[in-house]
């Protein structure tokens, strides 16, 4: 009603609102972070992706040069699987990666979760950088310089073996022995690592509320208590989701440094799945279908181990990958 006049006016209709679209305001806002991880994105999808194209030579009889797919191409199904079963290396490989993996994922896990505990209780910050420093430099040592490292210690013309010709004694060089390949290999690889896996640990630690360890203190806890009963149980997700992600690459262990501290002397223990795959496709008369079959395997038994490991991790717990 007009209030001048007394009349009845028209209502002022108002334009209508257009709905606002979720999706392209939630992408508008993120758009940042979208174009600083595309470059990631792109090199998984190049690198990581885009050669599961190759694994169709694995069923086919492939050799160097020929095309992936074309109308000569030769389907054998699981003919070059059937060659690895009945391979007289087929045991002795799985078992010395298996021993390989296992024994370095017993000693390997709990390092940096021990570690990263650790160092997180030390009353000097200022000590426990340092350390920290300390324990993650070694992984930024290539590999060829860490075997040669193990050479100047452990080899025939070593340290050892200059101290105990000094002393009139005799020594054998530790790569010319199998049952020294794996301790070796796994406290090497564990050295030079679990400085770098505890600093997820050490990161998730520090999202711990402080409250809970001066409740904790009030209550009359020790610092090794507060350790198992507060520290311990904040990072447990984290720790549930790396173990995971262990066991699933349980199998996956590297040809490089296997291949560089391999000898004649410790083949026997020293020939693993990565370095028979990288023998038989790349040196000598490359059978590069054979290789890519065996590869393939190893790779479908780290999905199986990865699937149960995460199906394991859902029912008794809270966190899995999915």
């Amino acid at each position: 009603m007009d209030t001048v006049t007394g009349t009845l006016s028209a209502p002022v209709l108002s334009k209508p609102v257009k709905p606002v679209n979720r999706k392209w305001k939630h992408l508008r806002e993120n758009a940042p972070f979208l174009l600083m991880i595309l470059p990631a994105v792109v090199v998984v999808f190049l690198f990581c992706y885009l050669p599961i194209y190759g694994v169709l030579i694995a069923f086919q009889d492939f050799m160097p040069g020929d095309p992936i797919l074309s109308k000569d191409t030769i389907w054998v199904g699981f003919e070059n699987f059937s060659r690895f079963f009945n391979d007289p290396q087929f045991w002795p490989l799985m078992k010395n990666t298996f021993l390989i993996c296992i024994f370095g994922f017993v000693i390997g896990f709990p390092l940096p979760i021990i570690i990263s505990l650790t160092l997180n209780a030390l009353k000097s910050k200022k000590v426990g950088k340092t350390l920290q420093t300390i324990f993650t430099a070694p992984h930024f040592i290539s590999l060829v310089v860490l075997v040669g490292m193990l050479s100047l210690f452990f080899g025939s013309g070593g340290l050892l073996a200059s101290i105990a010709r000094h002393f009139g004694g005799e020594y054998e060089s530790l790569f010319l022995k199998d049952s020294a390949f794996r301790p070796l290999y796994i406290l090497s690889s564990n050295w030079q690592d679990f400085g770098w896996s505890a600093v997820i640990y050490i990161a998730a630690l520090s999202n711990v509320d402080p409250q809970q360890h001066e409740a904790a203190i009030l209550d009359g806890a020790t610092r090794f208590q507060r350790v198992i009963h507060v520290d311990l149980p904040a990072i447990m997700p984290m720790i549930s989701v790396m173990l995971i992600m262990s066991i699933g690459g349980l199998m996956g262990v590297g040809y490089e440094k296997a291949l560089l501290m391999q000898t004649d002397a410790n083949l026997s223990v020293s020939e693993l799945v990565s370095t028979y795959v990288y023998k038989r496709g790349l040196t000598g008369v490359p059978d590069q279908a054979y290789a890519s079959a065996i590869g393939l395997f190893n790779s479908v038994i780290n999905v199986v181990l990865l699937i149960i490991a995460n199906t394991t991790s859902k029912k008794f717990s809270e966190n899995s990958l999915w």
